[in-house]
């Protein structure tokens, strides 16, 4: 007969094991003591237990602590612009307002660096993927609001953010506002440098459009956006 006892998920073997003793009496006295264990998972090797043994434990029920405890917990009451938050799963929806941005470009798009307005946006991200949309305004959004297509280089029409080469490194324990705001920085720190699979964004030109608009107090146009096949009801599940 073949032993097939490996194939049926991860084993853990007995490795050490902890008595505890304690006297009697209104001030009791504890002791522990640590034995490891043999290849049988026999006890053996009794010995009180040690400083270094009792780090290591603590370090054994921290990271345990850590991978139960959710992320995004947030910090106060949570903001209005949240519409979706799965703490266990890391994942957040939320949107910002039009607002004046610091944007950068490659030096192969000939578009300058500079500060512009961009539309109103929904967020939506895990620890390692970030989606982006435009909105028609600055309304909190519902499930019947329609989404545009995020106007910018190195988004795919689903929405899906390239980070390319960007060292994104969000903390598993994050809160929910250091989540949203360092996804936030990582999109637009980044370089815009070129167009999904030659997919244009934008009706229109979008070298064009942020040349328009980098560097000058001109609103976004919002008639330059596309709207999108992606349904915000969905993106909420």
């Amino acid at each position: 007969m073949e032993d097939i006892t490996e194939n049926f998920g991860t084993l853990y073997h007995p490795k050490s094991a902890l008595v505890f003793y304690q006297s009697k009496g209104t001030t009791a006295d504890t002791y522990v003591e640590y034995f490891e264990m043999d290849k049988q998972g026999i006890p053996i090797n009794a010995h009180p237990l040690t400083i270094r043994e009792a780090n290591q434990l603590a370090r054994a029920l921290k990271t345990a602590k850590q991978q139960k405890e959710p992320c995004l917990k947030p910090e106060g009451i949570i903001g209005n612009h949240v519409l979706h938050l799965d703490a266990v799963k890391g994942r957040a929806v939320w949107f910002t307002k039009t607002m004046r941005r610091e944007l950068y470009f490659t030096e192969d798009l000939g578009i300058a660096k500079g500060w512009a307005y961009v539309p109103p946006m929904l967020w939506v991200a895990d620890r390692n993927s970030l989606s982006v949309f435009a909105l028609g305004s600055n309304r909190r959004p519902t499930e019947k609001t329609r989404l545009f297509n995020a106007p910018f280089f190195n988004v795919y029409e689903n929405g899906n953010v390239c980070m390319g080469n960007v060292d994104v490194r969000i903390k598993k324990a994050a809160s929910l506002e250091a989540f949203t705001s360092d996804w936030e920085k990582y999109f637009f720190n980044s370089y815009f440098s070129h167009l999904m699979e030659a997919y244009n964004p934008v009706k229109g030109n979008c070298v064009m459009l942020w040349e328009s608009l980098v560097n000058t107090n001109e609103p976004f146009p919002k008639e330059v956006l596309k709207k999108s096949k992606i349904n915000l009801k969905d993106l909420l599940r």
